[in-house]
């Protein structure tokens, strides 16, 4: 059966994820409160900021600025835009 969580991000119930994505208290409110769709959503504008960017995830800095932006853009924060990144037309 899948769990569901009420998701923080999208606004409405849906699946949640299997097991907490990110170490410590981030990520069981991220567990508890972000479906799989949504940190999906994170993970394509991770990797966009990641390449934009030209951040090395060797770089402790880069690691925190990243989760810095995760819990912006599940949470409702305004996190940073991709530089350059037009979105296509629906």
């Amino acid at each position: 059966m899948t769990r569901m969580v009420q998701c923080a991000y999208l606004k409405k119930e849906a699946p949640g994820l299997t097991y907490a994505p990110y170490p410590g208290e981030l990520g069981k409110r991220i567990y508890d409160h972000i479906s799989a769709e949504a940190f999906e959503r994170w993970k394509r504008h991770q990797t966009m900021l990641v390449n934009e960017n030209r951040l090395s995830l060797a770089d402790a800095g880069a690691r925190r600025y990243l989760a810095q932006q995760m819990e912006q853009f599940l949470f409702g924060g305004q996190a940073d835009a991709v530089a350059g990144y037009v979105p296509p037309k629906a």
